[in-house]
């Protein structure tokens, strides 16, 4: 008997090529669904609050900077309004003929020759020009004596159309009239702060100071206009102009046939008038003192306030914005604050993100946490500093100084601008990091 032996069966031998098919998966398609746009934001937000201290340093130069540019820009802008509306209570419709001519421009001044007198007034007022007065002045510091108190002052002698033309109203009493201009009347008219001055909180309408050595009764006291450019009218005083060329100040032209007067205002009833009014007195004024006609002799300079006030709102809102784009460029140092630390971001995360891209996530998907990062930070540095930014006018405002609210504007171009610049220094290092290579970002040590 032929003994025979069972063996078992053996399995087939493996290649190595099915070897390797059973252990390395198929890569995943390069077509496939990105993560949503949710899961970005909330793996974004949570790597940010991982690093909390880092973050808020991160986010202090965007602080700064928009902080720097809502204060800057609302306190140029208050203080260009402040001055606009100083010039426009004075009227853009005035024009102010002074003695001497001009020298620098605007603001800085007539010179010192004696040339207009009251003659030119009257001649001027003879034109029957569609204006309110002339309004002719003369005037000069003295020393006005009440029965407690004694004080400096600029008293300037005026007619009544200078209470129209400057827009003046009192508290009390009255404004003198031309009876007592062409009576030179010894009476006074004092501005708020002086009044109070002399006479404290009790009446001043109807007491006696001495100007000078001359006895005067005051008749009004006017209302507080607040303090101006030029000077305010709360510390003056007006007496009619008679008594001031004829009492206190000795105004007579050197051929003893007239009174000089330093300046003389008139208002153009329609503002569209303007320039004709002027150039039509430009014209009498060469004509009654022998000038050429081109401009080029005058011995007098015409002040025109709206001229004036639009050369000097276009200075204040260069003013205003060279501010602004002196904060802005904090604004992009902290913008180059926040791509540093991206880019140590991503040096420290690389095998995050090596294995992030190892199971599916797709390079957008990198890119786009990194900026969501960078616009997270820039954002919430951009709300916290309007936030500080606006303490500053906000204290200037109720402190009286001056008046800056922070107007939508500002705070949106704030925002907007560290948004912006979040955005611009952010996406450099999210395409790093969506360009890294998954197998050397996992071998990163």
């Amino acid at each position: 008997m032929v003994a025979t032996s069972l063996k078992a069966p053996q399995p087939h031998p493996q290649t190595q090529t099915d070897a390797d098919a059973l252990t390395v998966l198929a890569p995943l398609p390069e077509s496939g669904r990105s993560v949503g746009g949710g899961e970005i934001v909330r793996i974004a937000f949570d790597s940010l609050l991982a690093n909390k201290v880092r973050s808020l340093l991160t986010m202090l130069g965007v602080i700064i900077g928009v902080a720097a540019v809502v204060a800057l820009l609302s306190l140029g802008n208050g203080a260009s309004a402040a001055i606009t509306g100083q010039i426009e209570a004075i009227g853009t419709n005035v024009l102010t003929i002074q003695a001497g001519r001009q020298q620098g421009g605007p603001g800085s001044g007539g010179g010192s020759a004696r040339t207009l007198t009251y003659a030119d007034a009257k001649a001027i007022a003879a034109l029957n020009l569609p204006i309110i007065g002339p309004a002719p002045q003369y005037g000069s510091s003295a020393s006005l004596v009440a029965p407690a108190a004694d004080s400096s002052a600029t008293v300037t002698g005026v007619t009544p159309a200078y209470q129209e033309v400057n827009n003046l109203t009192l508290s009390a009493g009255s404004f003198f009239g031309d009876e007592q201009v062409s009576g030179a009347s010894p009476v006074i008219v004092l501005g708020a702060t002086l009044a109070t001055d002399l006479f404290g909180s009790g009446q001043a309408v109807g007491q006696n100071l001495r100007v000078d050595s001359q006895a005067l009764r005051v008749i009004g006291v006017l209302n507080a206009e607040g303090g101006g450019g030029f000077g305010s009218v709360d510390d003056q005083a007006f007496v009619p102009i008679t008594v001031a060329q004829q009492r206190l100040f000795g105004a007579r032209t050197p051929d003893g046939n007239d009174y000089l007067v330093s300046s003389i205002g008139m208002s153009v009833i329609d503002s569209a008038d303007i320039n004709s009014v002027q150039a039509r007195v430009e014209a009498l004024l060469r004509e009654r003192h022998e000038l050429l006609a081109d401009g080029s002799e005058d011995d007098f300079s015409v002040l025109n306030q709206a001229s004036f006030l639009t050369t000097l709102t276009t200075i204040t809102s260069l003013f205003t914005l060279f501010l602004g784009a002196v904060a802005a460029i904090s604004l992009l140092v902290g913008g180059i604050g926040i791509m540093n630390i991206m880019l140590v971001s991503v040096t420290e995360r690389t095998r995050e993100i090596g294995l992030r891209k190892a199971v599916g996530a797709r390079g957008q998907d990198i890119m786009l946490q990194f900026v969501v990062e960078a616009l997270a930070l820039s954002l919430a540095g951009g709300v916290v500093g309007l936030a500080l930014g606006a303490v500053i006018p906000l204290a200037v405002t109720l402190l009286g100084v001056l008046d800056a609210p922070v107007t939508l504007s500002s705070a949106l171009i704030a925002v907007g601008f560290s948004l912006a610049v979040g955005l611009f220094f952010g996406i450099y290092p999210a395409r790093r990091a969506a360009r890294l290579d998954p197998i050397e970002a996992l071998r990163h040590e």
